[in-house]
């Protein structure tokens, strides 16, 4: 049975780093673009970086958490990771990984649209 579960989250102080892991079962992660969102109280759903399936060598991340956030892989582990650094207040919201339904692509997109099978997200706290 396919499975993607987060992990990483917690409470920060404003200015500091976590990271978050995207863990896959019953798939081979790399054959897949994967994609990082997160939702805030009251807010919708947004895109913060994606990594293309063949070897991650796209990636993309929003306006708000460029420079800032790194996404990369370890095929070993089969696993996404979420480098968060300089965080902010604003970063506050439950983070979710979740995997394009599109095998083989080389790109990547933090559009949900493509997004078919969703982890149960982890929360992260900045706050001082």
């Amino acid at each position: 049975q396919s499975r993607i579960a987060e992990s990483g989250g917690g409470s920060v102080q404003p200015g500091g780093s976590l990271r978050l892991s995207c863990a896959a079962s019953g798939f081979t992660l790399d054959s897949f673009a994967i994609g990082w969102f997160r939702q805030a109280p009251g807010k919708e759903r947004e895109g913060v970086s994606c990594i293309s399936g063949r070897g991650g060598s796209v990636t993309y991340y929003s306006d708000s958490v460029k420079g800032r956030f790194t996404i990369s892989r370890n095929n070993a582990k089969n696993t996404v990771y979420l480098q968060m650094s300089s965080l902010e207040p604003e970063d506050t919201a439950v983070y979710y990984c979740a995997r394009d339904r599109r095998p083989y692509l080389n790109i990547c997109t933090i559009d949900g649209g493509p997004y078919n099978f969703w982890g149960q997200g982890t929360q992260v706290t900045v706050s001082s």
